[in-house]
């Protein structure tokens, strides 16, 4: 089957890389792309949020699948969109419709959902901007550090965490009155702290049935030690030793199991992916965040990790038939480096020639902001590109990821040096 995947980051990447792989997929395109999906797929410049022109080349190009890799074109409706003009209804499109987006959506209607079907969350409420006051009397009525979340999506940059009272209040200001995310914070959830370690699950799901893919733990801060500025996520590891047996059973009964059965309570066909953002408490789970597709940097090692034929997960959905699939899953650890234009998240510039690729040896480069020009890979983004690592072990999987990343350069490029230390510092005390 001829398959479009929409996006232009490192999930897309590894989206395509891995349905490259299908003996099912028989022309694969990318929309609009970058450097990396333009060495398995064909990139076209389309942008994922312009239906009309991706419905057009659907028809074009007779494609059967449109695999959905951002939130914003789910949020807008393009499955909606497609299930409603009849030459392309036929057409599967993995990601849901915009009533089950909204879970990513709307961080007000996630928080409902959850308490709604009774699944652990941080306790919240939220206040509109003409309700600014009621906002700052909360803050005032609860113990910090403080928790603010703009309702809408705000390019994972939209939450912050205010240590004092102070900049809880001068942050609720900012993001009510002085609209500093924009639309997404016309509405602002705040929350309860949660204190724990964070981890991210991901499930597939047809709307009835469901597989658990391997989890993991990103790194969503800038600078080493998990500090300075948040970033759509800095490196990943997977799979995660704290995340065991035990506790992923209280995900699946108290949180998977509950999604699930809520979505279809609720009368919300749902079919691809949920990620769930958790933080392990003492051991039991809480949701932090639902999102309606493959997290960015977590897909780079997590599906380097599944050696099943993700076509044919992907077409069980469109039948309802995901439990008849078998999902095989490696053993191996994998780690993924995050490489990033000198100034990101704030400005930085773009353009930068990209030295060394070749030079990469055991290990996967997974592009990002990456563009060709003039027979030259340069940089096109904050998010350059990822360097995953697979190994027996979490340190073997760091050690080639690290020895990769040293070979790549381009002026002012940057990454964290202590992706996964954390995690070697806990087994070392197990």
């Amino acid at each position: 089957m001829n398959i479009l995947i929409l996006g232009a980051g490192g999930r897309e990447h590894v989206f395509a890389t891995k349905i490259a792989e299908s003996k099912l997929c028989d022309q694969l395109f990318v929309a609009p792309g970058n450097a990396g999906t333009a060495t398995v797929a064909k990139n076209i410049n389309i942008s994922p949020t312009d239906f009309k022109a991706v419905g057009d080349f659907c028809l074009t190009e007779q494609i059967e699948m449109v695999v959905v890799g951002p939130e914003a074109p789910l949020v807008a409706g393009i499955t909606d969109y497609f299930s409603t003009v009849p030459s392309l209804k036929n057409i599967q499109l993995i990601g849901p419709a915009k009533a089950g987006a909204e879970l990513e959506g709307s961080k007000d209607f996630s928080k409902r959902f959850m308490q709604k079907h009774l699944i652990p969350t941080a306790a919240y409420a939220t206040f509109t901007q003409n309700e600014l006051e009621d906002g700052l009397t909360y803050l005032r009525s609860i113990s910090g550090p403080y928790v603010l979340k703009a309702d809408g999506l705000a390019g994972g940059k939209g939450v912050v965490i205010c240590e004092n009272l102070d900049q809880a209040e001068q942050t609720l200001i900012e993001m009510l009155r002085d609209a500093k995310f924009g639309k997404a914070s016309a509405k602002v959830v705040i929350e309860g702290f949660l204190s724990g370690i964070e981890l991210s699950v991901f499930v597939l799901t047809d709307g009835e049935n469901y597989k658990i893919l391997p989890e993991a733990k990103d790194y969503k801060r800038i600078g080493e030690g998990d500090t300075g500025l948040n970033t759509g996520g800095m490196g990943a590891v997977s799979p995660v030793q704290f995340a065991d047996a035990a506790f992923m059973e209280k995900v699946e009964t108290k949180v998977i199991k509950p999604t699930i059965e809520g979505l279809k309570a609720d009368g919300i066909p749902y079919q691809g992916f949920i990620f769930i953002g958790l933080m392990n408490v003492a051991g039991e789970p809480f949701v932090i965040e639902y999102n309606v597709r493959m997290g960015d940097p977590e897909t780079q090692v997590v599906f380097p990790r599944i050696n099943s034929d993700i076509v044919s997960l992907f077409k069980s959905l469109k039948d309802k038939t995901l439990d008849q699939q078998e999902l095989k899953i490696s053993d191996e650890t994998a780690t993924a480096l995050v490489m990033v234009a000198g100034g990101y998240p704030g400005e930085y510039e773009k353009g930068k020639l990209i030295k060394g690729l070749e030079e990469v040896e055991e290990c996967i480069v997974f592009h990002a902001g990456t563009t060709e020009k003039e027979g030259n890979i340069v940089t096109n983004g904050g998010r350059v590109m990822a360097v995953t690592g697979k190994g027996k072990d979490l340190e073997t999987a760091l050690e080639k990821a690290y020895s990769g990343a040293k070979k790549i350069c381009w002026e002012d490029m940057y990454y964290r040096k202590d992706i996964g230390r954390d995690l070697l510092a806990m087994e070392v005390k197990s």
